[in-house]
């Protein structure tokens, strides 16, 4: 009986540790962890849409509130009937020439309840998936014309720059398309998504020009109670867009969550940190921006670096955001009004460029290794791709622009911007103020003092700075 229960004693472990083995699904079998983790990951992503729409609704003046939320909103319906209809095909479609897509599923032609390609979930959940991504990149861009953008150019800029623009580049990065093959590392979409959509909103708050009143005027958030939810939001969905790329559940996505986590907690504690020795006081708002640039550093390649290396690209990604939105923002006079460029810009460009540093296949033999890893080549092909990012997204926004600027009226009018969008553009209100009489500037009230000349002494007496007026 002894001998019997001792070999059961070394029986037993080998056993268990076979089980995962055995019970793993291999590629080409849909297996259902893996797929409820992607569809959870998709409805993770999907929140994060609504919740950029609180951030950026927060840092805007009320009378532009519901504009701004709007835009988020609408984005993730108009979007979603585009992805269905053509973006999925120009995505993922079979590969022409490493340029795009082809056209052999569109409507999602084809795309049954078969298994993914080399994978364990079903097409149809990485359609979802990706749907989201495709969801959010344009509505990044929303936070550098905030305050100033007629609806309906925005309807169609943002429609054509998800056809034009967008596809093509996920074709290029994630489809099979000439920078995948070039050898460039994107885990989740720094230069997809970050780059992407930062550049083109630099662009596009430059050729729109800046909100009237511009640098004369506070144009302080009006509720950073909501701005710091939806930072939340994003955050908590953030670990569906990165975890979720593993595209299972695995010990991968497990590795890019704990790196999401490290590289948003480091990116908040030294922006923080930067902010109180530079302008004397801590902020909520910095914290809430601290986080969002540490996991826009991390999102290329949080499933490529080990923890401590994603620590050191948060830390770093919030010092370099920090400065960018608070420095040189304002040295160079650009008004991007939510700082889309100065985080999801500059913090993708940091992100990608970290990725071909700190990439190791011990991590993910699927990926590369980095310049400390031993190779150079990854960092090269890094920088490469960085430049096409902001290459397609300088001159493709710009030709947007002045195609739409041909047929229809692009700026908002003197008028509209002193009233505020929600009432002009749509014919609503965030908040039952009355409006102020004695302001040239038509401003409702937006703290405790309700009076134009004590809500200017008092955000002067605050010591605020100058990124948002």
């Amino acid at each position: 009986m002894k001998k019997l229960w001792s070999r059961l004693g070394v029986l037993l472990p080998c056993l268990l540790m076979a089980a995962p083995a055995a019970f793993a699904s291999d590629p080409g079998t849909i297996d259902t962890g893996d797929t409820a983790w992607v569809l959870i990951s998709a409805a993770l992503v999907f929140i994060m849409t609504p919740g950029l729409g609180f951030f950026y609704g927060g840092m805007v003046r009320n009378k532009n509130v519901l504009t701004t939320i709007m835009q988020s909103f609408f984005i993730v319906a108009m979007i979603s009937v585009e992805w269905i209809l053509i973006g999925y095909a120009m995505t993922f479609g079979t590969d022409i020439n490493g340029f795009i897509g082809s056209l052999d599923k569109v409507g999602l032609a084809g795309v049954g309840m078969s298994v993914l390609e080399n994978g364990t979930i079903p097409e149809m959940a990485f359609v979802a998936f990706q749907c989201m991504f495709a969801v959010i990149t344009p509505a990044l861009i929303t936070g550098a014309f905030a305050e100033r953008m007629k609806f309906h150019a925005f309807v169609v800029f943002i429609l054509l720059w998800a056809i034009f623009i967008y596809n093509p580049m996920a074709h290029w990065v994630w489809g099979g398309g000439f920078l995948a093959k070039l050898g460039a590392l994107d885990f989740a979409g720094g230069l997809v998504i970050h780059i992407l959509s930062g550049v083109s909103g630099l662009t596009l708050c430059v050729l729109l020009g800046k909100r009237y009143g511009y640098g004369k005027i506070p144009m302080v958030p009006h509720n950073l109670p909501m701005t710091v939810l939806g930072a939340a939001l994003l955050w908590f969905g953030w670990f569906g867009f990165n975890a979720g790329s593993a595209l299972g559940a695995n010990a991968l996505a497990a590795s890019a969550f704990i790196a999401s986590q490290a590289a948003a907690a480091a990116a908040t504690v030294t922006w923080v940190a930067v902010e109180w020795i530079v302008q004397g006081k801590p902020t909520i708002l910095g914290a809430a921006s601290g986080c969002i640039a540490g996991l826009v550093a991390i999102t290329p390649a949080a499933g490529f670096v080990a923890p401590l290396p994603a620590l050191i690209i948060g830390a770093i990604g919030g010092v370099i955001c920090y400065f960018a939105v608070a420095v040189v923002k304002a040295k160079l006079g650009y008004d991007d009004s939510l700082d889309a460029f100065g985080i999801h810009g500059i913090g993708g460009t940091w992100g990608s460029i970290a990725t071909g540093i700190w990439a190791t296949t011990e991590v993910n033999p699927a990926g590369a290794d980095g310049l400390f890893y031993g190779s150079s080549d990854l960092l090269v092909a890094q920088i490469i791709s960085t430049v096409v990012a902001y290459a397609l997204a300088i001159v493709g926004t710009f030709i947007l622009f002045k195609i739409i600027s041909f047929f229809m009226t692009v700026r908002t009018d003197k008028n509209e911007e002193i009233t505020g969008l929600d009432i002009g553009e749509h014919g609503e209100r965030g908040y039952n103020y009355a409006i102020m009489s004695g302001s040239p500037f038509g401003e409702t009230p937006t703290t405790p003092f309700g009076n134009a000349a004590l809500d200017n002494a008092a955000v002067n007496s605050a010591g605020i700075n100058g990124r948002n007026l």
